[in-house]
């Protein structure tokens, strides 16, 4: 189904397939497919639907933030800049597709000449497609999206936002913490806006033992585009070198025992 249908249903006052999904069970008699087993091969569509269009991306880094951030702020501009370098630096830029700074992000990797991904989900109100963006899937479910907004990045930065950037944000710390997925960047742009969030961490989170100062570890915090490249970069260079090291170590091991390749 197409961005524009899913936010005409929205808008017509039709309930969201996550609603329906979430729903509790009813009794009354209703069609096979508005049942959970029709709903499971429809999120098994989405999800090979995903996989097929972003299996081939490169290198890529997903960028969050608030959809209400308007052109011609200082984050939208932040956002642009920081995708355009990473954009020739090599990366696929992957947003949420919509307005805001995934917007923002999607231009500047045109600027970049990168490849721009915009992932859209439908939602209660509309969220328009921006037109920045080469290749788009588009979701039902939320929980599909954000795996797929996880599964081909290497790294993320999280530029201000509400609910939304703090869900994403937060997912993808827990996933890292738990082991779920390899450690990787997790950047957050503007150092006064999250600043806050950062001392509530320390003095109320780690203070009573919740999180371990590791953790902490887990977030990188700048003001400048050129820094949140580098740092990914940097992140990238440490990876290509542990995974040479590893190979190597695998090959002197395979002579040391007189293994075949």
């Amino acid at each position: 189904m197409s961005s524009n249908s899913l936010n005409r249903a929205a808008r017509s006052g039709q309930r969201t397939e996550d609603e329906k999904l979430l729903n509790p069970p009813t009794t009354e008699t209703i069609s096979f497919t508005q049942t959970d087993p029709w709903r499971v091969m429809r999120i098994m569509g989405e999800f090979v639907e995903g996989f097929d269009a972003l299996a081939d991306l490169s290198t890529a880094v997903t960028i969050f933030g608030s959809a209400r951030t308007k052109a011609g702020e200082p984050h939208y501009e932040a956002a642009v800049e920081v995708a355009r370098l990473l954009g020739e630096s090599g990366f696929t830029i992957i947003t949420g597709g919509g307005p805001g700074i995934m917007e923002a992000a999607n231009k500047g990797a045109k600027a970049g000449n990168a490849v721009s991904v915009g992932l859209n989900v439908e939602l209660p109100f509309e969220q328009h497609l921006n037109p920045y963006v080469d290749v788009t899937v588009d979701f039902r479910y939320f929980f599909v999206r954000k795996t797929m907004l996880v599964k081909y990045a290497q790294a993320f930065v999280i530029f201000p936002g509400g609910f939304g950037t703090m869900d994403e944000l937060f997912e993808s710390l827990t996933l890292i913490q738990t082991g779920k997925i390899q450690n990787f960047p997790v950047i957050l742009f503007d150092s006064a806006y999250w600043g806050g969030l950062i001392d509530w961490l320390k003095n109320s989170m780690l203070a009573q033992g919740k999180i371990s100062l590791d953790d902490l570890d887990l977030l990188l915090v700048t003001d400048s585009p050129a820094e949140a490249r580098d740092l990914i970069l940097c992140c990238r260079e440490e990876d290509e070198w542990r995974l040479s090291q590893e190979s190597g170590a695998r090959h002197t091991t395979r002579q040391v025992l007189g293994l075949k390749k």
